[in-house]
């Protein structure tokens, strides 16, 4: 997730990736995510278990910025609010 001008960016998992974007939309989650407005959802990876997902996760929130970006632009190069696709799901 990022926030509206796509300077900040979240890793994180979660079991329900719908109601965990619309936690962050409204800002029911404290500490970074509010801090920084982290409210756009611009890339996501389906994990077919928990532990798969933790490790993603670890792999993901340890590689650099550029790398990150990267799976960004590959999946959604206009870094648009992928929420509303998810949402309908």
């Amino acid at each position: 997730m990022t926030n509206k001008s796509d300077t900040v960016l979240y890793t994180g998992i979660t079991n329900d990736l719908k109601r965990r974007c619309y936690e962050h939309k409204q800002k029911l989650v404290g500490g970074f995510t509010k801090k920084y407005n982290i409210t756009k959802l611009v890339y996501y990876e389906i994990c077919r278990d928990v532990e798969s997902a933790i490790m993603r996760e670890k792999q993901i929130k340890g590689g650099s910025r550029i790398k990150k970006i990267g799976l960004v632009n590959k999946m959604n190069p206009v870094w648009k609010d992928l929420y509303d696709e998810i949402a309908s799901l």
